[in-house]
């Protein structure tokens, strides 16, 4: 099979320096691949060496739209051909947001109908392991939607479960001591708006991060509403906050189930939200796997091996 790379395209860009993105399309399949000038040549099994092919037409496409290639996204081009349920420019190529020249976009097909909920559902629920981008995705869309004027404000909200005996010795004001539980808000949030820009949009209120107890006996008008870390609401707070949702506003719920940091005893407003809701239109629910962490090879396989470990436990539980 032989691909013909147009002239007009580096054939650096995208096999990379010395190569190194061609040898990662060669570890992960049983084909040979021959490059002479802007020709490549893939011998092999016919099925794995179309799929190659695929995987180089894919690439040439995403640097026709203007991507960069990377070893991130090539390996994560890599994974959603070998998975074979999208096409890598229609998850890789949908760019939520350009931050300092680097494209903020989905990179899993899970997070790819994430992103597709926010942008259909009036209200989203994400449930996924940590490493899901489930918190991230949601800011990106969230500030795409203050710039091109969909919405005139974003809110930020998460419950701060340790506010309360655990934080009362500390110095400082209620907001000091919340503080160390917003700052993933606000690390994502620095790296979209920019240092100097995030303080004057909180200082006029187009943007605001508060505790979820700040929320009660609100209605949020025309506004992008984002409750992170929601396992550990109630679902006294859960329904609380849901119906602060005004006119005009968009919402997304997430939270890791697994992870439910409430005192013992107490239900997660998480896990009973979705048998409640489940039937209302307007609402989505999403869920994130092992297979949608983008960090560290490692980290999809402790999620996976802490999901088999729940489901052994709660099999001789029966």
């Amino acid at each position: 099979m032989k691909i013909l790379v147009p002239g007009d395209k580096s054939m650096v860009a995208l096999l990379g320096q010395r190569d190194e993105l061609l040898k990662l399309v060669e570890a992960a399949f049983d084909s040979q691949i021959l490059v002479r000038g802007n020709e490549i040549t893939i011998t092999g099994p016919r099925p794995e060496a179309e799929r190659v092919g695929v995987l180089f037409e894919e690439l040439i496409e995403l640097l026709e739209r203007g991507h960069d290639l990377t070893q991130e996204s090539v390996g994560h081009t890599i994974q959603l051909i070998k998975g074979n349920e999208a096409r890598p420019t229609d998850v890789l190529g949908d760019v939520l947001f350009t931050t300092r020249g680097r494209s903020i976009a989905p990179k899993t097909v899970g997070q790819k109908r994430y992103v597709d909920a926010i942008r259909k559902a009036t209200l989203t629920f994400a449930v996924g392991p940590a490493g899901t981008g489930k918190t991230y995705l949601a800011v990106a869309t969230a500030v795409r939607a203050l710039q091109e004027r969909e919405v005139s404000r974003l809110i930020l909200t998460r419950p701060a479960v340790e506010a309360g005996e655990r934080l009362g010795f500390l110095p400082g004001t209620l907001y000091e001591k919340i503080d160390p539980y917003m700052k993933p808000l606000y690390d994502a949030l620095f790296e979209m708006t920019g240092a100097d820009t995030l303080p004057r949009l909180m200082e006029r209120g187009t943007i605001e991060v508060a505790p979820l107890a700040y929320m009660r006996g609100r209605t949020l008008n025309d506004a992008f509403i984002i409750l992170d870390e929601a396992q550990n609401t109630t679902p006294e707070q859960m329904k609380m906050f849901l119906t602060r949702l005004g006119f005009g506003s968009k919402a997304v719920v997430n939270g890791d189930v697994t992870q439910i940091d409430l005192p013992n005893g107490q239900r997660s407003g998480l896990i009973v939200v979705e048998d409640i809701l489940q039937d209302i239109e307007g609402i989505e629910f999403v869920a994130l796997g092992a297979r949608d962490v983008v960090r560290h090879k490692i980290v999809q396989d402790i999620v996976e091996a802490y999901r088999l470990y729940s489901e052994k436990r709660a099999s001789s539980d029966d």
